[in-house]
């Protein structure tokens, strides 16, 4: 019970810091387009890693398969 209280308390205290009851900030358009770049360059990004990452996974696997069905020297 008492570890469920300091959670709680260390929770409200870290959301009243992080998140202000008031905000006086102001995004234009540039900045916001500017962070949807971002996002979608970041997520391509990782769509083309993945894309040579599972390429280069299904490469060893075909050489290992090919390797077994020939005899381990390759020479067949």
């Amino acid at each position: 019970m008492r570890n469920i209280l300091l959670l709680c308390l260390f929770v409200w205290a870290v959301w009243s810091i992080v998140l202000p009851a008031t905000s006086y900030a102001y995004i234009d358009p540039g900045t916001g387009s500017y962070v949807f770049q971002l996002l979608i360059a970041g997520i391509l990004s990782a769509l083309v890693s993945i894309k040579i990452f599972w390429r280069n996974i299904k490469k060893f696997f075909a050489r290992s398969r090919n390797g077994f069905e020939q005899g381990q020297d390759g020479d067949e």
